[in-house]
């Protein structure tokens, strides 16, 4: 009889025991399943299956949280979907604002010209009529870029980059919009040793380059070209061929004159050596200079020149930083062009080179990861014959600069530069710009 008034408790028991075990098994497989969804198949071969192994326990939550209503992934395929496979593509690019207090003693720079938005020697004004000072701000000098690169199954290398400012011409103006339109800055493709396209000349030193705030430094003297090449590079030696152009100084003076009348690349080697101390690096070039004044009339003569810089660690914290250049026939290679030109033109129209020379020499040193400092100067030097070019000419140009950039946080520099230079003419005459040049840069 008392078994028989047991048996339906019991069987109760048992049944929500059964009940209980259902349960909890039920919520392993959801959770199992849900774990497979949400990771990827191993490469199993023909078989398929799923080799990520399942941990042996998985704790059970009596109520677990929804599942979001969408689970596919973002984007299932590649974003370079005509790229070889296993191209990795990368995209960079910086913000930066600038802005200028200056001060010239021979008259303003001109409104809406480079010398208002870096420091350009050759825009120093000479000859005026008293001081004048300004402010200037811009972000034309912000920038976006795109790598891609390839190693392919033969063992070949593949590589691009595409690269952009916003220092073209203005689609706005300062007094409303300060819109700018995007221009091209590099453009280059490379195949193991060889790159084709537009990039820094392989005249240019740019591991010798100053840290600058201004957005070149010394201006007066630096080598600093970006242009369409060809150029092959077999360890630390490198040679190029690159696009010509001549820049003509008027019989008489006058505005330069750009003949793009040359039918012979620039041809550059560069030899660098690298070491914990640093590095160092010589330069040669040659090159066609022709200008066309008259159509069937072309003349021509050779530039050449020769450049030594580098880079020589003084400590942990501190470094040398210098380039030399000289030669006849280089001048648009020196500072964005704006210094010199490469030749003379007689009454004939007959070329002479133009010979000179430049350098600029700096120290780095940094006072903390934060916070670091520079001190430069640099000149350049030029061989003007007065009886061709008058003597309203540039003969000279240099400058003094010191700075500090403090790094509050990885990738951002905050920036202060003092500038000093002047500009002196065939006939001495001169004009000197005072600036302060304030940077906030992030670069992501």
């Amino acid at each position: 009889m008392l078994l028989a008034l047991l048996a339906p408790g019991v069987a109760l028991a048992q049944t929500d025991r059964e009940q209980a075990l259902e349960a909890r098994v039920a919520e392993l497989e959801r959770l199992v399943e849900q774990m497979l969804a949400q990771q990827p198949l191993a490469d199993t071969g023909a078989t398929g299956l799923r080799t990520t192994p399942v941990p042996a326990t998985q704790p059970v939550a009596t109520a677990p949280p929804a599942r979001p209503a969408q689970t596919a992934a973002i984007q299932t395929t590649t974003i370079t979907p005509q790229a070889n496979p296993g191209t990795r593509f990368t995209v960079g690019g910086m913000i930066r604002v600038d802005a200028m207090s200056t001060s010239t003693s021979d008259g303003e720079i001109a409104k809406s010209t480079a010398g208002r938005d870096f420091y350009v020697p050759g825009a120093i004004p000479v000859g005026g009529d008293g001081g004048d000072a300004y402010l200037d701000s811009h972000v034309k000098f912000s920038r976006l870029w795109f790598d891609a690169s390839t190693e392919l199954d033969s063992g070949d290398t593949l590589g691009a980059r595409f690269e952009l400012d916003f220092f073209g011409g203005s689609l706005g103006n300062t007094a409303a919009t300060n819109t700018y339109g995007a221009t091209i800055r590099h453009a280059y493709l490379t195949w193991n040793r060889l790159l084709v396209g537009q990039t820094w000349s392989n005249f240019m030193d740019t591991a010798a380059l100053l840290d600058s705030v201004d957005f070149v430094g010394p201006t007066d003297a630096v080598v600093f070209v970006r242009q369409p090449q060809i150029r092959y590079t077999s360890g630390p030696f490198s040679v190029s061929l690159e696009n010509p152009e001549t820049t003509v100084q008027p019989f008489g003076g006058g505005p330069r004159v750009i003949s793009g009348d040359n039918s012979v690349p620039d041809l550059i080697a560069r030899y660098t050596g690298k070491g914990d101390w640093g590095h160092f690096s010589v330069a040669g070039m040659a090159r066609q200079l022709k200008h066309e004044p008259v159509a069937g009339s072309a003349e021509s003569t050779t530039g050449f020149a020769a450049s030594v810089s580098g880079l020589v660690k003084l400590g942990d914290s501190t470094d040398l930083r210098y380039q030399a250049t000289g030669g006849e026939g280089f001048g648009r290679y020196i500072g964005l062009a704006t210094v010199q030109q490469d030749a003379m033109v007689d009454a004939s129209g007959n070329l002479d080179a133009l010979g000179g020379w430049a350098a600029y020499a700096g120290l780095r040193h940094a006072f903390s990861p934060q916070l670091r400092g520079n001190l430069y100067y640099a000149r350049s030097q030029w061989d003007n014959r007065t009886d061709l070019t008058g003597l309203g000419v540039t003969r000279r140009v240099h400058s003094a600069h010191a700075n500090l950039i403090w790094s509050p946080v990885p990738k951002l520099d905050l920036g202060i530069e003092a500038i000093w230079g002047e500009r002196t003419l065939e006939s001495g005459t001169d004009g000197e710009l005072v600036r302060l040049h304030t940077l906030a840069r992030y670069t992501f």
